[in-house]
């Protein structure tokens, strides 16, 4: 998927970006940018997709996304609409590998910052005790200025560099094409996916949004994506189910299933355990026994 260009807002004060998002929706479309990303989820309903993967938001949710990797965290439509002001919570942590000097990431001392940085290029997932440490670091991060904000960001990185709790989130294959200016085309598809989710969804129609033919279209969302597109919808449509069964714990598993679009019981209980490696209502009992 093409990904549009942010500009992340670094006044002269400061030498990184940090900000607390409280908000209806994360606010930025499918996009990139130079500089490396940490994002902590404290409260959302929603997905994030990270280069080909795409994953369910969950409370604690912590990536370090490298430059230049497409992203976005996205808000689920059903959430969007209801009458919270404040859907989102989130903390966003934005500098680029030169944000102390062009050769700061030269110091023999920080070979291993140097390496985590790299392995950002894929996305990095924290997890354990290493994700509970950060996180509180970085809710702190906001509030704190001067010499105690740089050391506070150093001590995060430092962290990072030296745990064994890093998942890469994108595939090892994973190719991003950037693209300036086809940034409009996608995000009227995927737009239009989200907001019909729990609807028939004709490959004609969204063909049409991207004024192609069906089949170039199906050949160009493959390109951009790296999934057909009823993998995609699928994925989507799994992640929404997943936050139905834990969060709306009055709905019936057909309910569900009928909520996320699928036409029948026997289809979605498929293509969940196709995806999640158990059946919608073993799931369901997995959660209720964690929380």
């Amino acid at each position: 998927m093409k990904a549009l260009l942010e500009k992340i807002p670094v006044t002269a004060q400061e030498s990184f970006h940090c900000e607390i998002i409280r908000a209806h929706d994360f606010g930025t479309p499918w996009h990139f940018h130079p500089e490396y990303e940490l994002t902590l989820v404290l409260k959302s309903s929603g997905y994030r997709m990270v280069g080909d993967n795409i994953t369910v938001l969950t409370p604690g949710d912590l990536v370090f996304v490298g430059s230049n990797l497409p992203h976005v965290w996205h808000q689920d439509q059903q959430q969007r609409n209801g009458s919270s002001d404040e859907n989102v919570h989130a903390v966003v942590v934005q500098f680029l590998d030169g944000f102390l000097g062009n050769n700061f990431l030269q110091a023999p001392e920080l070979s291993d910052i140097r390496r985590v940085f790299q392995l950002a290029g894929r996305g990095l997932q924290v997890k354990g005790r290493t994700r509970d440490s950060i996180a509180k670091k970085m809710q702190k991060l906001a509030d704190t200025s001067g010499y105690a904000r740089l050391m506070e960001l150093l001590s995060i990185l430092g962290e990072l560099a030296k745990s064994e709790e890093l998942e890469p989130v994108a595939s090892a294959g994973f190719a991003p094409q950037l693209d300036l200016t086809d940034k409009e085309r996608l995000g009227r598809v995927c737009q239009h996916i989200d907001d019909h989710l729990a609807e028939p969804l004709s490959r004609q129609k969204l063909a049409k949004l991207a004024h192609l033919s069906p089949a170039a279209f199906s050949r160009y969302f493959h390109v951009r994506t790296g999934r057909t597109l009823p993998d995609y919808i699928n994925e989507l449509r799994v992640g929404r189910a997943c936050r139905l069964l834990l969060e709306e714990v009055e709905m019936g598993v057909s309910q569900v299933a009928f909520a996320c679009g699928y036409g029948s019981l026997s289809n979605f209980n498929k293509r969940f355990q196709a995806r999640m490696g158990m059946t919608p209502t073993e799931y369901r009992e997995k959660v209720s026994r964690l929380t």
